[in-house]
């Protein structure tokens, strides 16, 4: 009876929430479904586990419930300290480290619920067929002990739970700022001598709102810079929600140099389009406080547009288009023929785009004029395994074309895809398997 009352009271309590909301901050009620189902999952592994903690000490129990219950506490907090006081205006640290703590744990829970909702199935097949036995043979049975779980099943799901809440953790505090150069060679049929050898850095997804320190940041300019790159791009996401994120970075990131330029294209997130604004005003002067802070630090932003670099005498031409995404709820900003209008002749076309569904739908087979395209966006999921015959990760789920080289031979020549992993992170703070990259692409002749 007390179970049905807390029950009933926690849904009338969550039902006052929407309606309040709803009323006050109509675009805050859109994350209620998503709070529902956190909760139902956390109700049924919190009914699943709540056996084995209330057989220790009280004060251990109590002490182990609040630590069970504090990831949906702080998830609830951390939505409502958003209606009156905007994200963006948050202290860093605290944001990613919160946020962070609340996606670990909440893995790690999903992993054991999966685990004990098959259990309960095996269960429910047991009944079934015990009980179709009977049936058949029309006896009734002496009753028997309620089947428990299958404790295997249980108990992989609460291991695998806590082995993964443990590789986390590590992956917050040990691999978030592990960067690896990727040293990739891109041959091209008949490559002008002048661009022979020629060394392009190619970052992305810097994410700038998650990163926690300044010295990670040195760090990476360092890498790129003793590179000794002829030119540098990098394929957009500079920021979480809005521009003030990379105010403290401005003048690290005006320290990369290259003798041909830094070349940068705007990603998903750039638009400030996940955050709520006061006023479209507002939100336009952000928009507007990107361009300039990219002119401040001496990037060159191409805005579906092209700039031709000329090197004794030969042209190329690098070209970068605005978002543009195959998968409906990212907006599709980029327009690669007006970007390519405004190039003129060029012996080399190099692409910028942002997310790698535009190359695979737009640019693939279909422009076999654009030699590469550099693409980011997926960040390689910041989990999986990677080993030279083999690599994993969810995100090839998503996406065909996920982290590192894909090569297409063309009547003429060849098509190259470079999906680069990031050198930042979104929502986890922290890297497993698949580590924060830097990408030095040689272009080479292709003697063929």
């Amino acid at each position: 009876m007390k179970k049905k009352f807390y029950i009933l009271f926690t849904v009338i309590l969550f039902a006052a929430a929407y309606v309040i909301t709803r009323a006050l901050y109509p675009a805050y009620a859109n994350y209620f479904p998503l709070i529902g189902l956190v909760f139902l999952l956390d109700l049924y592994l919190w009914f699943s586990i709540r056996k084995r903690i209330t057989e220790i000490h009280p004060i251990a129990t109590y002490a182990l419930a609040s630590v069970y219950w504090l990831p949906f506490i702080i998830m609830l907090l951390m939505t409502a300290l958003s209606f009156f006081h905007p994200v963006d205006a948050w202290a860093r640290g605290w944001h990613t480290w919160l946020m962070g703590f609340v996606v670990i744990v909440y893995v790690s829970k999903l992993f054991a619920i999966i685990f004990l909702l098959m259990a309960d199935l095996v269960k429910i097949i047991r009944h079934t067929v015990s009980f179709a036995g009977q049936k058949r043979r029309r006896t009734v049975l002496p009753a028997k002990k309620k089947i428990s779980r299958s404790k295997f099943i249980q108990n992989i799901g609460l291991l695998g739970g806590g082995i993964i809440l443990s590789g986390m953790i590590i992956g917050m505090v040990r691999w978030a700022y592990e960067f690896r150069i990727k040293q990739v060679s891109l041959p091209l049929k008949n490559l002008a001598v002048p661009f022979r050898n020629l060394k392009i850095v190619h970052i992305s997804d810097l994410h700038l709102g998650s990163w926690t320190s300044q010295s990670a940041m040195e760090e990476a300019i360092r890498m790129i810079n003793n590179l000794g790159p002829d030119l540098v791009v990098f394929t957009g996401d500079l920021v979480n929600f809005t521009t003030k994120e990379a105010i403290p970075f401005k003048d690290a990131l005006s320290r990369i140099k290259a003798p041909y330029g830094t070349y940068a294209i705007l990603g998903n997130h750039d638009y400030g389009d996940y955050i709520e604004w006061p006023s479209d005003g507002s939100k336009e002067k952000n928009f507007q406080d990107l361009l300039d802070l990219y002119k401040d630090i001496g990037w060159t932003l191409l805005r579906n547009s092209t700039r031709t670099i000329t090197i004794e005498g030969k042209r190329l031409a690098i070209t970068g288009v605005e978002n543009w995404s195959m998968i409906s709820r990212f907006h599709r900003y980029g327009n690669l023929k007006k970007a390519m209008n405004t190039q003129e002749e060029a012996d080399l076309h190099i692409l910028l785009s942002h997310d790698p569904t535009h190359f695979e739908y737009r640019v693939q087979q279909k422009r076999p004029d654009i030699a590469v395209t550099l693409s980011g966006h997926t960040h390689g999921f910041q989990f999986g395994l990677e080993f030279k015959s083999f690599r994993w990760s969810p995100a090839q789920y998503m996406y065909r074309y996920w982290a590192g080289l894909y090569s297409f031979a063309t009547v003429d020549n060849f098509q190259h895809l470079y999906v680069n992993r990031g050198l930042g992170n979104i929502g986890y703070p922290g890297r497993i398997g698949i580590l924060p990259e830097i990408t030095l692409l040689t272009l080479r002749d292709h003697p063929g």
